[in-house]
C-alpha cells in the first residue's frame, strides 16, 4: 500500500511538473510596427524637414553644417541651399507647364516649342527669389541646420507668366514658325478626315 502511495504522489508529480512547464503557449513574437515619423540624424525631426510643404508656397529645405563661422554664416549657407532646392522645383514646374501648354495648342515635341521653353527657362533662371523667405528653422543634435524656405505660388506664378510673355515676344520669329506649324497640323488633320 505504502509502495503505491509512494508510485501515485511520484506520478502526481510528474504530471504536475509536465503540465505546470508546458501548458504555457509562449506568444509569437510581436510585429514591430513602421515608424513612419520624420528622423533626421537618428533623432525625431520636425516634419518638413523630410517633407517641405506650405499651403500656397513653394517650398524647401535648406541644410548647413555646423560650422565655426558661426550661426549666422550657417544660416546664410542654409538659406543659399533651399533656394537652389526652390528653384530647382520651379524649373521643373515650368518645364511641366510648358510642356502642358504646347499640348493643349496640340503641337507635337517641335525643335521650336522645346526652344521657347529653354527660352523661359533662362528668363526664369534671371529670376531671383526675392520674394523666398525663412520661416522655420531646426537644429539637429550634431549642430547641423535645417531651414524651411518658402515662395509665395502667386509671386512664381507671375513671374513665369511675365518670362512666357517676355520669350515669345523676343523669339518672335521661333513663335510665328510654332503658330504656322500648329496651322499646318489642324490643315493636314481636316484634309485626312
Amino acid at each position: 500500500m505504502k509502495k503505491n502511495i509512494v508510485s501515485l504522489t511520484a506520478a502526481v508529480v510528474v504530471a504536475a511538473t509536465l503540465v505546470g512547464c508546458g501548458g504555457e503557449t509562449p506568444k509569437p513574437a510581436e510585429k514591430a510596427e513602421a515608424d513612419f515619423r520624420c528622423k533626421q540624424e537618428n533623432v525625431l525631426a520636425p516634419k518638413w524637414t523630410c517633407i517641405p510643404m506650405v499651403e500656397g508656397a513653394y517650398a524647401g529645405v535648406g541644410i548647413a553644417e555646423k560650422s565655426a563661422a558661426g550661426m549666422a554664416h550657417m544660416r546664410k549657407v542654409a538659406m543659399m541651399n533651399g533656394r537652389s532646392d526652390l528653384a530647382q522645383q520651379i524649373k521643373i514646374e515650368v518645364k511641366s507647364r510648358m510642356k502642358g501648354f504646347t499640348q493643349t495648342t496640340g503641337a507635337a515635341d517641335s525643335e521650336t516649342v522645346d526652344k521657347m521653353t529653354q527660352s523661359v527657362d533662362d528668363q526664369l533662371a534671371k529670376v531671383s527669389l526675392s520674394g523666398s523667405k525663412a520661416v522655420d528653422f531646426w537644429q539637429a543634435p550634431s549642430g547641423n541646420i535645417y531651414l524651411l524656405v518658402t515662395v509665395p505660388e502667386d509671386y512664381i506664378n507671375k513671374e513665369v507668366k511675365n518670362a512666357a510673355k517676355t520669350s515669345f515676344k523676343n523669339d518672335n520669329a521661333l513663335w510665328q514658325q510654332f503658330q504656322a506649324s500648329k496651322a499646318f497640323d489642324a490643315m493636314d488633320t481636316a484634309l485626312e478626315k
